[in-house]
């Protein structure tokens, strides 16, 4: 845990591996997971390093197993994970897996291409199919319906034409050889041309037809029943067959350019009804035959699919695990021998024997005789910041990450948020039903994570939630015990131990009035406090329930902020003695407590007098009516103002000597201001003067530097640029403003506390008497099906609003309290994250990536 508490120790030392050994050794590391390697090579062009060709065919190996993929996700086929982790392949394996995919690859493509000019083949057949069956109807129609659609185009040479073939037989609409004489004694010939089209495209293919052969020609078109496969893109689309009939070669050219125009297929369509049938009984068996080879070619494909399938996983992170362990090598230098690679990175201290281990076991894995060497470095550039966690503490330390990195070694915040978090959200969140709902979907995530973390959904939301299950289940604890403190669950009471307070009151005297009082100076009261939690009758109660709850959860939300508050101005002692910032120790931590304690905790101590002192059982000067107001007393003491008098036997103060006291804590609190605001600069620019201490760093609120002896601080010789005293000045001068007046502000902001609570508590009422109750009213039968039905609303309307609405709102609530009230007094948040060469998280990002890029 001490790693918890502050940032792990960490040490910049320089590696130097033999080149043999150096890929072994790096894989060893990335599957520990504790180097973050720095680049050596700032200026080099990433074209221009040592390993680019291996970056280069990692590439193109991963280019061919997400085609892999692609393939196999298309025929739905299941990849086999078994969630092992493969070793990084050697070197000389690259060229296996390459052969592999190469193969892999050439073969599908081959197979997709002989299937798509197979589909190709069989579209066109089926094409065909189509239009021999449909023109068969065309050629026999009666001749009198083509007169008829003729003269509808405007065309006196049509209609000469049909009564001349009035004369023929049906069974061949053109004549033997496809010529007529009309009636001038001219030889006409009738030709046409036939083919399909998609179906959409024919309203506009057919008036394209009627303007640019000016209405020459005669279209008879139907639609084809069944979907067609597309072979490029394998949709299913929707076809016509179409003839168009006309005269002239003119005519012929002009219409087959529109058809090649509008991507219509023109197919040859014979006169004759015996040449037709030939024709498609030659069809019809070719057809039968391109089914057979389709479906051994679709059989082949799938089985090079599932072959490849059931390692496509292990590949992949194989691929990944070479392409990391070379683009790590290239943040290498090499020496002037062209023998030795040489590395700085950053490692935990305490981590140093595993990675001495590690390299160890990649040298032998490499068969290299030469072992690495590794220096430790001596530097004043600020380390990475590395806070160690586990699966329950993760999610605590990512809501301090994402305010800011904690500075090196300075206090870290999260496990003292493991316990105020979920408490201060379930201050908000107070309710024993809405709590233990909470708790259960925590727990059910905890029970169930290996099996809900194994499959890797996509939905933010989700995640989030999976994410933070620990902290779900302990906001539901936490929850349910404010919930038995407020005696609240779904806006109703558990009356466990029974009431302290006993009715009086005969039933006619509580039917006749809608408002009673109990009077806690009688015997109404027992003058024993409910054990645990409020008394039940509260939630029975009219006006006073909001008046009473109202001045219970505001004076808590004040305690329970000052105390949080105090909290983290202690937690700027440690950092302060940690670096032996002396300065800070005396001239901020001194009066930012002093402040804090003689004004605001002063306060909170008045609040604790009072509940002490008056109550409705005491007379005279400590009887309730006598109770002076903790907000105006607080003010009057800040203006200097003289409480205004009140009648005897009651008194302005609540104890002998308050004013003085008072007067006192005020006077002391204001010297404290010019302190924290001059105090410190001042006292630096004394000790410039005399030359005492080495110039501070720009930036740094410690007077001395970090220095890389046993993780401590030492007095070491500072390499920054010397801070000017205007800007020194400046920074305490904002500095001391935003502590003064936030300790203001930030002490209103937790009355957030008391509204959220108030709030939730009254949403839950309004649904339970607006919805619930109404069921409950209902009677016999009839009323149980009411019951369901407005209990199932009163649920969706708990888990929607109470339960998810009311609970992110609290949350947030809750972050906003931690990250400005309470972190801004000791935590300064401007490290960078310690990120390690790790081969786990580099898989993992990157199948997460590929799948976003997949969908």
């Amino acid at each position: 845990m001490g790693s918890l508490f502050r940032s792990e120790e960490m040490a910049l030392y320089q590696l130097f591996l033999q080149s043999e050994a150096a890929y072994a050794c790096v894989s060893e590391l990335g599957e520990l997971g504790l180097v973050q390697f720095r680049d050596l090579n700032p200026d080099v062009n990433a074209f221009q390093r040592k390993f680019v060709n291996e970056v280069r065919r990692c590439d193109e190996m991963e280019r061919k197993l997400r085609y892999l993929e692609k393939e196999i996700k298309k025929d739905n086929i299941p990849m086999q994970d078994t969630g092992e982790s493969p070793e990084a392949p050697q070197p000389r394996e690259m060229i296996d897996l390459e052969a592999t995919f190469e193969k892999l690859e050439n073969e599908l493509r081959e197979v997709n291409q002989n299937a798509e000019a197979l589909k190709r083949n069989y579209l066109e057949l089926t094409e065909l199919k189509h239009i021999l069956r449909k023109t068969q109807v065309f050629f026999d129609e009666s001749v009198h319906t083509i007169s008829y659609n003729a003269t509808s185009y405007k065309s006196r040479r049509y209609r000469q034409m049909a009564d001349n073939q009035n004369e023929d037989e049906q069974t061949q609409l053109l004549g033997e050889d496809g010529a007529k004489i009309n009636q001038s004694g001219q030889n006409l010939k009738l030709g046409f041309v036939a083919g399909v089209i998609l179906r959409e495209k024919l309203p506009a293919f057919e008036r394209m037809l009627w303007r640019a052969c000016r209405g020459n020609v005669f279209l008879r078109q139907a639609m084809i029943e069944s979907h067609l496969e597309d072979p490029s893109s394998g949709d299913q689309v929707h076809k016509s067959v179409f003839i168009i009939f006309f005269q002239g070669d003119q005519l012929k050219i002009r219409v087959k350019k529109i058809c090649e125009g509008f991507r219509a297929t023109l197919y040859p369509c014979p006169e004759a009804p015996t040449d037709r049938r030939e024709m498609a009984m030659g069809v019809m068996t070719r057809i039968e035959d391109l089914n057979t080879v389709l479906g051994q070619t679709e059989d082949h494909r799938r089985r090079v699919l599932v072959a490849a399938a059931k390692n496509l996983k292990n590949w992949f992170v194989k691929v990944r695990k070479i392409k990391a362990i070379y683009h790590t090598l290239n943040l290498f230098n090499l020496d002037v021998t062209q023998k030795c690679l040489i590395a700085e990175c950053w490692v935990p201290a305490l981590d140093i024997e595993t990675i001495h281990l590690a390299l160890r076991r990649g040298t032998e894995r490499s068969g290299s005789s030469v072992p690495p060497i590794l220096n430790r470095m001596q530097t004043y550039e600020n380390p990475p910041t590395y806070n160690r966690t586990n699966k329950f503490t993760k999610a605590f330390q990512a809501l301090i990450d994402a305010y800011g990195v904690a500075t090196y070694r300075e206090m870290n915040p999260a496990p003292y948020t493991i316990i105020t978090f979920p408490f201060l959200f379930a201050v908000m969140f107070g309710d024993l039903g809405h709590g233990a709902v909470m708790a259960l979907f925590g727990l059910w995530m905890i029970r169930k994570e290996k099996g809900l973390a194994a499959q890797k959904t996509d939905s933010e939301i989700w995640n989030i939630f999976f994410g933070g299950r620990y902290i779900i289940f302990l906001m539901g604890v936490f929850s349910m015990y404010t919930g038995l403190i407020y005696n609240d669950i779904f806006s109703k009471s558990l009356n466990i131990f029974g009431s302290h307070w006993q009715i009086s009151y005969n039933k006619s005297t509580v039917i006749s009035n809608k408002f009673l009082q109990l009077n806690p100076e009688t015997a109404d009261y027992t003058d024993t406090p409910y054990p645990f939690g409020m008394d039940p009758i509260w939630q029975v109660a009219g006006a006073n329930k909001i008046i009473f709850q109202n001045a219970y959860k505001m004076k808590i939300s004040i305690i329970l902020g000052v105390i949080h508050m105090i909290f983290g101005v202690i937690m700027s002692y440690y950092n302060h003695t940690y670096f032996k910032n002396r300065l800070s120790l005396i001239y901020e931590f001194i009066p930012q407590m002093v402040f804090l304690l003689f004004l605001f905790f002063y306060m909170v101590l008045l609040m604790f007098i009072k509940w002490n002192r008056y109550s409705a059982k005491n007379y005279g000067r400590y009887s309730a009516s006598c109770a002076p107001s903790i907000l105006i007393t607080f003010i009057d003491m800040v203006l200097f103002n003289t409480p205004k008098p009140v009648p005897e036997p009651c008194e302005v103060y609540m104890f002998g000597g308050q004013h003085f006291f008072q007067t006192i804590f005020v006077l002391v609190a204001l010297a404290c201001i010019p302190v924290m605001l001059l105090a410190k600069p001042l006292n630096i620019m004394k000790q410039r003067r005399q030359g005492n201490v080495q110039p501070i760093a720009a930036g740094s609120t410690s007077d001395v530097e970090v220095g890389m002896s046993n993780g401590q601080i030492s007095q070491g010789v500072d390499h920054h640029e010397e801070e000017e005293l205007s800007e020194i000045f400046i920074h305490q001068g904002i500095h001391t403003i935003e502590y003064v007046l936030g300790s203001v502000s930030h002490t209103a902001s937790y009355l957030r506390l008391w509204a959220l609570s108030l709030a939730h508590a009254q949403l839950a009422e309004v649904l339970w008497n607006m919805v619930l109750s109404n069921g409950l009213k209902k009677e016999n039968w009839f009323g149980g099906i009411i019951l369901t039905v407005v209990f199932a609303a009163w649920a969706v309307l708990t888990i929607g609003i109470l339960v998810l609405m009311e609970g992110l709102s609290a949350f947030l609530h809750t972050l906003r309290l931690h990250w400005v009230e309470f972190q801004s007094k000791f935590y300064q948040g401007k490290g960078y994250a310690f990120q390690p060469f790790s081969f786990e998280s580099i898989v993992e990002n990157s199948s997460s990536s590929s799948q976003t890029e997949g969908e």
